[in-house]
């Protein structure tokens, strides 16, 4: 079954009047925390108690694994075209995870229909992580690689939690019209990376490595 497809189908959801957390079902705000479960494959929300209870990874024998709140913009990251088309990913927005249970990285792009996985060869992906090593640093399954490369030869490059990913999917798959996506979409996108720029400005790269 498709991972991406699995947790979707728990993402956070735009229901009135509020959110509650999963574990405990205490109501939380628009703004909270989230855990990967990691038997059933989705993703949880969490009141800010829950998250420190999870907060050492591998609590509950390693079932849940909080979600970091890093975000890093991979500045001197640069990717040639032919770099890129290694990927085989028919648009310029993707993001990539370890996926444990695999042990493998996934790659995906967003459409209007939800994540669509893309195949990833091990050489193109060893390739980037030749070129920006912090890559290595990602946690599985909690964090993500995230790439913007436009028409107009503009590129960006961020070490993200994985929740922030599922937040641009289901952005553009409720935005999205038309062929291209649309003006509001287009918008909607452009201030989703704005937000991770002005996040990542105060952001510290430690040396987090692979769980």
């Amino acid at each position: 079954m498709d991972t991406i497809a699995r947790i979707l189908r728990n993402e956070p959801r735009n229901e009135p009047p509020e959110e509650r957390c999963d574990f405990c079902a205490k109501p939380i705000g628009e703004a909270h925390s989230h855990l990967v479960d990691l038997t059933d494959r989705r993703l949880m929300c969490a009141c800010r108690p829950c998250y420190l209870v999870f907060l050492p990874q591998g609590a509950a024998k390693g079932r849940y694994k909080t979600v970091p709140e890093r975000y890093v913009h991979l500045k001197q990251l640069v990717l040639s075209d032919a770099a890129w088309d290694q990927f085989q990913i028919p648009i310029g927005l993707a993001f990539f995870f370890h996926n444990s249970a695999e042990e493998k990285v996934l790659a995906f792009y967003p459409g209007p229909a939800g994540a669509m996985e893309s195949l990833l060869s091990l050489e193109a992906w060893n390739d980037v992580l030749a070129l920006e090593p912090q890559l290595a640093t990602m946690q599985s399954d909690v964090e993500a690689f995230l790439v913007r490369r436009d028409r107009e030869g503009h590129e960006e490059y961020f070490i993200v939690p994985i929740d922030a990913c599922y937040q641009l999917v289901g952005l553009i798959r409720v935005s999205w019209k038309g062929f291209d996506g649309g003006e509001e979409a287009r918008a909607k996108v452009d201030a989703f990376f704005s937000n991770l720029r002005a996040r990542s400005e105060n952001t510290e790269v430690t040396g987090v490595t692979r769980t």
